[in-house]
C-alpha cells in the first residue's frame, strides 16, 4: 500500500510510523485510519518490526483529532461505521502482540487522545496537551475515549475532562496516570528510541505474554487473572529464549534473544 497520509521507517527493529498530515494537524481521516490499520496489519506478521512507535509530523501536533472537515459530509449512519471503523482499528493495534509506544509530541486531542491510549504506554513532551474536546463541536467522542480513558484515570476525571472539553497538559497527564513519563521536547524522540531498542532486544515471546496477560487480566477477577498469569509462565518455558535467558544469567554475559512470535 502506498502512503498518503502517514509516512513508515523501521530502524534496529523499531518500525516508527509518523502521521504526516501537518498543515491539518496530522488530523484522522478515513483515509488515514485505513492506513493505519495497513501497518498494524504489516507489522503483525513483519518480523523486522519487533516494536511499533508512533509519532507526529511538525511540532503542534501528534494527531490533534479526527478531521473535522468531514463531519458535515456525514449522516448519523455514516458517523457511526467511522466509528466503528476507528474503534475497530485501534482494537487491531492495542492488541498487536508486540509493543506500541505512544511518542506523543504536541496536540493530542479527541481521535488522537484515544490513538494514544489505544497504544500500550505515552511518552510525550513537555509541551504536549491531551484532551477529549468534542463536547465543543456538541458531539461525543467515538473512537473509545470515554471507555479507555476512565480505565486510565477513573469515572470522576473522565466524566469532568469529557464534560468540560478542558485540555491537560503533559505533566497532569502523568500524574493521572495517562502518560508513563515526561521529556524535553527536544529529547522526546531520542528517550522513545532509546526505549523502542531496548524492547526489541528482548524476547518477543515473553513481551507478548506480558501485554496479553495484563489486558486480559484487566477484565476478570484477581484470582483468574493470576491464573492466566501462571499459565503463561509455564508457556514461556518452551521458548528458546527462556533457554537463552537462563543460559546467559548462569554465564554471565548478555543474553541474545533470536526467538520470533512463533518460536
Amino acid at each position: 500500500m502506498e502512503y498518503q497520509n502517514i509516512l513508515l521507517e523501521i530502524q534496529d527493529g523499531v518500525g516508527v510510523l509518523t502521521f504526516n498530515r501537518p498543515k491539518a494537524l496530522n488530523a484522522l481521516s478515513p483515509e488515514t485510519v485505513e492506513e493505519l490499520n495497513d501497518v498494524v496489519e504489516r507489522a503483525r506478521t513483519d518480523e523486522s518490526i519487533r516494536v511499533l512507535v508512533l509519532t507526529g509530523a511538525g511540532e503542534k501536533a501528534f494527531v490533534a483529532g479526527a478531521d473535522i472537515s468531514q463531519f458535515p459530509k456525514m449522516n448519523p449512519l455514516q458517523a457511526r461505521a467511522f466509528a466503528e471503523r476507528g474503534q475497530e482499528v485501534f482494537f487491531k493495534m492495542e492488541q498487536l502482540p508486540k509493543p506500541v509506544i505512544a511518542c506523543v509530541n504536541g496536540f493530542a486531542l479527541g481521535g488522537g487522545c484515544e490513538l494514544a491510549m489505544s497504544c500500550d504506554f505515552i511518552y510525550a513532551a513537555d509541551k504536549a496537551k491531551f484532551g477529549q474536546p468534542e463536547i465543543n463541536l456538541g458531539i461525543i467522542p467515538g473512537f473509545g475515549g470515554t471507555q479507555r480513558l476512565a480505565r486510565l484515570i477513573g469515572r470522576a476525571k473522565t466524566k469532568e475532562l469529557c464534560m468540560t472539553g478542558e485540555m491537560i497538559d503533559a505533566q497532569q497527564a502523568k500524574e493521572l496516570g495517562l502518560a508513563a513519563k515526561v521529556f524535553p521536547a527536544g529529547q522526546l524522540m531520542e528517550e522513545t528510541m532509546k526505549v523502542a531498542k531496548s524492547l526489541a532486544a528482548k524476547s518477543q515471546t515473553a513481551l507478548r505474554s506480558i501485554k496479553l496477560v495484563t489486558d486480559r487480566g484487566m477484565d476478570v477477577d484477581l484470582k483468574t487473572g493470576c491464573a492466566l498469569e501462571a499459565e503463561a509462565f509455564g508457556v514461556s518455558f518452551s521458548s528458546q529464549d527462556a533457554r537463552e535467558g537462563a543460559a546467559a544469567f548462569l554465564e554471565k554475559r548478555k543474553p541474545v534473544f533470536k526467538g520470533s512470535l512463533t518460536s
